[in-house]
């Protein structure tokens, strides 16, 4: 299964691919007597919501719930998150090159729900406040049940799909902090999508190719396998400290190539055009500018 946030007819929705096209599920849902909320963490909050999308996809047919893919404006599949967590130096190689020691524990951080954009909007910022901004592909996990001190073998079942994200990076605030969440969370800071996709799609979450592009220029390539603490193993572990509630996010790592640690390093500018991706997801795309 394949969700979405769309805009069309100057209306977010809520929608559900289905064979080149999107189905609005709250209008799908209308029409077929099985009423479906429209925002994907009331969606994701209904302990019934996989086997509800699934009847309404498969019952509407054809009319004005459903959309050509063409003609939907791609919105983040998840806005409006009560909690973004996101964890540093998951990969192996990229502790490694931020001259970091791999960690015994996961290292957790937060972003703030203002700071995520869609696909194809701008990546924005003021050169007054940053002229450092970095990039890193992640995979996101998306829960979809309320999770508290559960185990790692508990995890798989608290996770509604994935999603790509960029967790962008004011390096210089970063670096200038004791603590990175300023650096993190500016607005636009938290691209997300194109698409949710739940793991019966997706298949094995920790053996998907994961990969940056700036301008058509490969800068990040590797694989979900290298990271140091699986999604399971993340869902469980911030489980132990705070309850997990649909439609949190938890951005699991970025792999080694980001801009601040090559040399010389290369941070985004004005015009820049970067492309984050995961293989099963696709790929998202954003420019950057100046105001």
């Amino acid at each position: 299964m394949r969700l979405v946030q769309f805009t069309a007819d100057g209306a977010s929705r809520v929608g559900a691919r289905r064979n080149g096209s999107v189905v609005d599920l709250e209008a799908a849902g209308d029409a077929v007597g099985t009423p479906l909320p429209n925002s994907m963490v009331d969606l994701l909050s209904d302990p019934r919501w996989r086997e509800k999308v699934e009847e309404v996809v498969a019952e509407v047919g054809d009319g004005p719930a459903v959309h050509d893919a063409a003609d939907v404006e791609l919105d983040a599949p998840v806005t409006g998150p009560e909690k973004i967590v996101c964890v540093g130096l998951n990969y192996v190689e990229h502790a490694e090159e931020s001259d970091e020691d791999t960690p015994d524990s996961p290292v957790l951080f937060s972003k703030f729900p203002s700071a995520i954009t869609g696909p194809e909007t701008e990546i924005r910022w003021d050169t007054e406040l940053t002229n450092e901004v970095d990039f890193e592909a992640e995979l996101a996990a998306v829960v979809g049940k309320t999770a508290r001190r559960i185990d790692r073998d508990e995890a798989k079942e608290h996770v509604a799909g994935y999603t790509v994200a960029n967790d962008v990076s004011a390096r210089d605030l970063q670096f200038a902090d004791d603590q990175w969440v300023r650096g993190k969370t500016l607005d636009t800071f938290c691209p997300l999508g194109p698409d949710l996709v739940t793991e019966d799609e997706l298949g094995d979450p920790h053996d998907l190719d994961i990969y940056t592009d700036v301008n058509g220029e490969r800068l990040q390539d590797s694989n979900t396998q290298h990271m140091v603490f699986d999604t399971y193993d993340l869902v469980a572990f911030c489980s132990q400290a705070f309850t997990l509630k649909p439609g949190d996010l938890i951005l699991t790592g970025t792999p080694p190539g980001v801009g601040a640690f090559r040399e010389p390093p290369i941070y985004l500018e004005d015009g820049d055009e970067v492309t984050v991706g995961v293989e099963g997801i696709g790929d998202l795309t954003n420019t950057c500018a100046n105001p």
